[in-house]
């Protein structure tokens, strides 16, 4: 294994003095749940800027299906949806991140209801579904299957009324602006008991941009927080949009901050395998509503891995349909509706029907064929409850933030509940502790020149590696893994670094391979120095969870 790669600070040398600045109070990147709900809870005088490197429909929030959980019915209960968080964590929950989640949930989603999102009604009363490894009916959905389209419409409209904030949907961040700035390093792997961010010293002042039209700008800002999501696109047969390339996590390892718990990727059980129709989601509240899942044979086999069948946790029903397709010599199995009626199905699920309808498949008559895909990275930039760092002026929110919520395994429907909580958390964080305009002024004043590792050029073919990128995670830091596909996995994906900085590029496609090929190599170097399996996490050679010596946290930063 490689482990001397080194990693720049900087991306790039760059003349700030001949490049367009702006100045804004606060900056937000991204516009997922996360980063709105940061948005909208600064004060109203404040300037906030919220970018995003794609149209703004373009986030994992955009797209996500099932719901969002939070207690609301009175046979259920708080503690209840506590316990079901840190059971499907797998015994690497932090406790204290999952009680606010859990306590402070339902008036979030309180207010996403009064800001306008309509979630779903039955007999007068909110809709209330199960999705796995829930005890109670607790997720709130909205027109049928399409919640994360509702609320990120919902939220868009709130934002677009503010005055006090605008929108860029066409710059893509491609690194942190800190004083000092740093210098970049090797990764540097520890195990410890507790995710506490290691302080840098260093403070965020805001960040270098790439626009659409391959200029570059800077923004200047008292406060930053990094909702940019997970990296989904590092696998092949991914749930995620295109926009999920590990861009907040690369850009926070670069300047100093320090990644979590990386390991742990959550392979969504139930995607559509229909080639040549590309991997779609079919949400976990189908199984909830009754669906079941069957071989090739027509067996329902999920009563034999657990006892919560269809809804045990998302890796147990993940490793389950592998050992079936193993076992059979399939490329899928079968989720079984016919117990649920038409009118049913075309309500509750509009969406899933329409699009498998698209490809010619009437779920209405037919079992969906179905395989596991990346879905969610229960790791990332490693944040104490408020969103902080360990970089000043720095905060993360949402997917790419790693507070401790989920654990080893996230619990269904909880990542959006996450990013409204701890969205609004660190927007408080921020403007309590942000510095005056003048500080900022004063400090942004002495930048004239970023020191990166190439100066700008145009002679990039990253887009072709990026492919080579994904079949390597795919084949070697899948859902199974061992030491020696990781010792080769992490060869491959070290060469395809080298290859990437050879051709180095003033270009989205060339910056994104380089942030997926670092968090990539983070990622491997993390699955193979955790000798156990646990959660998101399967070792062949080490098939036990190892609660002994493993049952803490792995941080990665630059040395």
């Amino acid at each position: 294994m490689n482990e001397e790669q080194v990693f720049p600070r900087y991306l790039f040398s760059v003349d700030l003095t001949q490049i367009r600045q702006h100045t804004f109070d606060y900056l937000v990147v991204g516009a997922g749940i996360a980063g709105l709900s940061s948005a909208l809870s600064f004060d109203p005088g404040e300037r906030i800027l919220v970018v995003s490197k794609q149209e703004l429909e373009g986030s994992n929030t955009y797209h996500a299906q099932g719901g969002i959980a939070a207690v609301l019915d009175e046979r259920d209960s708080t503690d209840l949806h506590f316990a079901d968080t840190m059971r499907a964590g797998a015994g690497l929950c932090e406790p204290a991140p999952v009680r606010i989640l859990v306590e402070e949930g339902p008036q979030r989603v309180k207010e996403l209801r009064a800001k306008g999102v309509p979630f779903d009604q039955e007999r007068g009363s909110i809709a209330l579904t199960k999705e796995g490894a829930h005890s109670r009916r607790r997720v709130w959905h909205a027109n049928g299957d399409a919640t994360g389209k509702a609320i990120a419409e919902t939220l868009l409209a709130r934002t677009g009324e503010q005055a006090n904030i605008a929108l860029r949907p066409d710059m893509m961040l491609v690194d942190l602006i800190t004083q000092p700035s740093g210098a970049g390093g090797r990764l540097r792997l520890a195990q410890a008991q507790e995710l506490t961010p290691r302080f840098t010293g260093a403070r965020c002042l805001g960040g270098l941009f790439l626009t659409q039209q391959g200029k570059l700008e800077v923004v200047w800002a008292r406060g930053v927080i990094l909702a940019t999501g997970g990296a989904g696109q590092l696998y092949e047969y991914t749930t995620n949009p295109d926009s999920a390339t590990a861009t907040g996590l690369a850009i926070a390892l670069r300047a100093g901050g320090t990644l979590a718990d990386l390991e742990f990727v959550q392979f969504h059980p139930t995607a559509l395998y229909l080639p040549p129709a590309p991997r779609f989601l079919i949400s976990e509240a189908v199984r909830g509503e009754g669906a079941v899942l069957r071989n090739v044979s027509g067996e329902r086999f999920m009563p034999k891995y657990h006892k919560l069948a269809e809804l045990a946790p998302r890796d147990v029903v993940s490793r389950a349909i592998m050992r079936e397709l193993k076992k059979t010599d399939s490329k899928c199995v079968y989720l079984d509706l016919s117990m649920l009626s038409d009118s049913l199905i075309k309500a509750r699920f509009p969406t899933i029907y329409r699009r498998c309808l698209r490809f010619g498949l009437d779920i209405t008559k037919e079992m969906i064929p179905v395989a596991p895909a990346a879905h969610y990275m229960m790791g990332g930039i490693a944040t104490d409850l408020n969103g902080r760092t360990g970089i000043a002026g720095l905060y993360a929110a949402g997917e790419a933030a790693c507070t401790g919520v989920h654990g080893a395994n996230r619990l269904a429907s909880n990542s959006l509940v996450e990013g409204a909580v701890f969205g609004r958390r660190a927007a408080f964080s921020a403007s309590a502790e942000s510095l005056a305009p003048a500080e900022l002024a004063d400090l942004t004043g002495q930048f004239h020149t970023l020191a990166g590792a190439a100066a700008p050029s145009s002679s990039s073919a990253a887009s072709q590696l990026v492919k080579q990128l994904q079949s390597i995670m795919n084949d070697y830091v899948g859902m199974e893994r061992e030491d020696s596909q990781l010792a080769r996995g992490l060869e491959e994906l070290t060469d395809l670094l080298a290859q990437n900085r050879a051709q180095v590029a003033l270009e989205q496609a060339w910056i994104e391979c380089e942030d997926m090929l670092t968090v990539a190599v983070a990622l491997a170097r993390a699955a193979a120095k955790r000798q156990e399996s646990r959660g998101g996490h399967e070792r062949l050679d080490f098939p036990k969870r190892d609660d002994e010596h493993w049952q803490r946290h792995l941080l990665i930063n630059l040395k």
